[in-house]
């Protein structure tokens, strides 16, 4: 990954707490309370990452593009190299290209903006590719159609959230398989790989209920912004993005303060 780290935690006294709380057999929800404190700081600064502000706001102006009259140039004209009429792998490696170019000319590259890319497609995949499967095959017209959902309050926020729960999971694990590889075999907190995999689906489930807290604004955060600015800037994207991570760290801290 890139040069510019989230935090070099392994050093630090709160890296110690989370590892410490592998070791006693604590909940998932307990760990990732721990690993978000000791990471804090890291995420204090994400929301001026370049790669992850970019990577918001291409998101934002695909189901803007996908409203206007010519879906291709919409796009191309958001830096996105696609034809006139194109298919969903297209978008996705076109969304990913733009990033990459972005961040090429202007520099810092960091894990965070890649984990961001990611967890960006990953999303643009999953959500377009589960609306847009037919037995007859998928033309421009259907991801065309399928991104322009996405433009209303409801569609945006469940695009949103499931884009944040992704790259909240990439984040914690991060952090916590730097510890976790440590702790596997006979006698230690996971027994087994399948116990560590246990642990890291469980990991997956905490980051998405805390990525609830995106769902009940994003949409809102989407169209009143869309509507009075008409249209989404990286200025924008970046506020979004200052206020989505912030409460994301206090939804993942709430959430191991409930922890039984």
């Amino acid at each position: 990954m890139g040069h510019i780290r989230l935090g070099n935690l392994p050093r630090t006294q709160k890296w110690q707490q989370v590892v410490a709380l592998i070791e006693g057999g604590a909940g998932t929800a307990q760990i990732a309370n721990a690993t978000i404190t000791a990471a804090e700081q890291g995420f204090k600064l994400a929301a001026a990452d370049k790669g992850l502000v970019e990577t918001i706001w291409l998101l934002t102006q695909l189901p803007l593009a996908a409203r206007s009259d010519n879906f291709g140039q919409a796009l191309q004209s958001a830096g996105l190299e696609v034809s006139d009429a194109p298919g969903l792998m297209e978008v996705v490696g076109a969304f990913s290209d733009a990033i990459d170019k972005k961040l090429t000319n202007n520099g810092g590259r960091t894990d965070l903006g890649e984990m961001a890319q990611m967890a960006a497609s990953e999303t643009i995949t999953q959500i377009i590719g589960s609306r847009t499967q037919s037995l007859f095959g998928t033309n421009s017209d259907d991801v065309k159609n399928a991104f322009s959902k996405l433009a209303t309050n409801k569609q945006f926020s469940i695009f949103a959230r499931d884009f944040f729960a992704r790259l909240t999971n990439r984040c914690l694990d991060y952090f916590v398989s730097k510890a976790v590889s440590h702790h596997v075999g006979e006698g230690k907190r996971f027994r087994t790989l399948a116990q560590q995999g246990e642990f890291t689906k469980a990991l997956g489930t905490h980051s998405r209920e805390a990525s609830k807290i995106i769902e009940e604004f994003s949409g809102g955060w989407f169209s009143k912004t869309n509507w009075e600015k008409k249209g989404i800037s990286r200025k924008d994207a970046a506020g979004f993005a200052h206020v989505a991570i912030k409460k994301i760290v206090a939804e993942l801290k709430e959430g191991a303060q409930t922890d039984d």
